[in-house]
């Protein structure tokens, strides 16, 4: 019983530093600036562990995203094209006060610009 019980306690420091990831699973509304073009994006993401999922529904229609969310550090990506041209558009950001903030990256165009996310209900 005795080795037991010190077992128990050599556990206790493991199970206390272990940590939920953040979740932002739901729906957000992304708002952002890239190159001077203003846009906005309803999206519902959801999460296993760190992996984020989802989709965005925007003028040029629906688009699926994956990222990652590690910490209050938020990133997630989608395929597009302009024009007949592929692109992809990634945005990285923080989790601050309820929202994510950050930059969107447009390539292979190298544009950038700033982006808002707030949650919906």
């Amino acid at each position: 019983m005795t080795k037991f019980i010190a077992a128990l306690l050599l556990m206790i420091p493991t199970l206390s530093t272990a940590q939920t990831p953040t979740s932002i699973a739901g729906k957000w509304k992304v708002t952002s600036t890239i190159a001077g073009n203003e846009s906005s994006l309803d999206c519902t993401f959801t999460q296993t562990g760190t992996d984020l999922a989802g989709s965005c529904i925007g003028e040029q229609g629906s688009v699926k995203v994956t990222g990652k969310v590690d910490g209050a550090s938020v990133s997630w990506s989608y395929a597009s094209d302009y024009n007949g041209t592929a692109l992809t558009i990634t945005y990285k950001g923080k989790l601050t006060d309820g929202k994510i903030t950050g930059e969107a990256a447009v390539d292979p165009f190298g544009v950038t610009g700033e982006f808002t996310a707030t949650p919906q209900k």
